[in-house]
């Protein structure tokens, strides 16, 4: 998980580096999120059904090294164009990260560890946030951004050899899964529409709060980048706790409380603009709140997924979540290109506030139609 989402985070600590390199525009920063997850919502749902098909390790190993080549490239990248194009190759991790650790979850873990499971799973993506916020931020101090993104190349190819060494084979299908269609439904539609409004909100936070604390706040580059690390470090804690707590009966209500929770961070990251110490406070009520509310949505994924399609519904509610990670960004980015921060940190909550109606509305619904069993992988 860490590695599949570990371009997002690099862009953004590196953010004011890429800037001076790459003349990198604020609003081209943020079209690396778009492309980079717009093709990740589009591949999401056939990464599902591939998933299903071929199983977890497979899966993993391609994830891994697919990853290894988008970060080589963008480490070798001479300009905006290059960058966009191998950021776009990035997405195909992204597609299948969700899908296939859900699915070696379900066929692995009894039921009542699944919730743990997951949100230990689910925080490598913030490990990803601290590596590139405060280790490799300090690589790229000492040699340079691109030899930063180059290790964590060789960190991604390393790891899919130990995953094709060290992962059980996967199982020989006998059979084709159930076709599940693209659309989502029921409440599985629900989840997509709640990460799309979150998956807005958290991206601009991760692609612009090192931006933001380097042009606003007056932060060094290292500094700024740690803002990164410590949104990590707080996410890394919520996802573990809020998913342990996600039980049946309980995680319905969880999205909803994590969103309006979120909404305070973001309205934190708009009074940073006053007191500029809030800006750490901020950070970690994003990882708390918002960035766990999808680790969340994915423990109600597997509560509820249909019998044999737990990787085509992990998929589709990803693909909401990736596109909220494409559509975010570049809003977030024409504000900040203006220098206007403070009214992107109020679209950022509104977001958050779009997220916590639609959970807390579904949440409703759900509790009027009475309990539901946990699907089996």
């Amino acid at each position: 998980m860490a590695f599949s989402m570990l371009q997002l985070f690099l862009l953004g600590a590196f953010g004011p580096r890429l800037v001076d390199a790459l003349g990198v525009s604020p609003t081209v920063l943020g079209l690396t999120t778009t492309i980079g997850f717009g093709t990740a919502a589009l591949l999401s749902p056939v990464g599902g059904r591939l998933v299903d098909r071929t199983g977890p390790r497979r899966s993993l190993v391609l994830l891994l090294l697919v990853s290894a080549a988008a970060l080589a490239l963008i480490g070798a990248a001479p300009g905006p164009g290059f960058l966009l194009a191998a950021v776009a190759l990035g997405g195909l991790p992204q597609a299948l990260a969700n899908p296939a650790t859900n699915k070696a979850i379900l066929a692995a873990v009894p039921p009542a560890r699944r919730g743990p499971v997951t949100g230990l799973k689910q925080s490598g993506v913030q490990l990803g946030a601290f590596a590139a916020g405060l280790p490799l931020a300090a690589l790229a101090g000492g040699i340079g951004w691109r030899g930063a993104v180059w290790t964590a190349a060789a960190a991604a190819a390393l790891t899919a050899l130990w995953a094709y060494r060290s992962l059980p084979a996967d199982p020989r299908a006998e059979s084709a899964p159930p076709r599940a269609p693209l659309v989502p439904r029921g409440a599985i539609a629900w989840l997509a529409v709640f990460s799309l409004f979150l998956g807005c909100g958290i991206a601009s936070v991760n692609t612009y709060v090192a931006l933001f604390g380097s042009q606003e706040l007056g932060m060094g580059p290292t500094a700024a980048a740690a803002l990164v690390a410590v949104l990590g470090v707080a996410g890394i804690a919520g996802r573990v706790g809020w998913s342990k707590a996600a039980t049946p009966g309980r995680a319905e209500w969880l999205p909803g409380a994590l969103a309006a929770g979120a909404v305070a961070a973001a309205c934190l990251l708009a009074a940073a603009l006053y007191v500029r110490p809030l800006v750490w406070v901020a950070a970690v009520a994003v990882g708390v709140f918002a960035v766990s509310g999808n680790a969340v949505s994915m423990v109600l994924v597997m509560q509820r997924a249909a019998p044999g399609r737990a990787g085509q519904d992990s998929a589709l509610v990803a693909a909401g979540f990736f596109a909220g990670f494409a559509v975010g960004p570049p809003l977030f980015g024409r504000l900040a290109e203006a220098g206007r921060y403070g009214p992107g940190w109020l679209l950022v909550a509104a977001e958050f506030a779009a997220a916590a109606a639609v959970a807390t509305a579904w949440a409703v619904r759900e509790r009027r139609r009475g309990p539901r069993t946990e699907a089996a992988a």
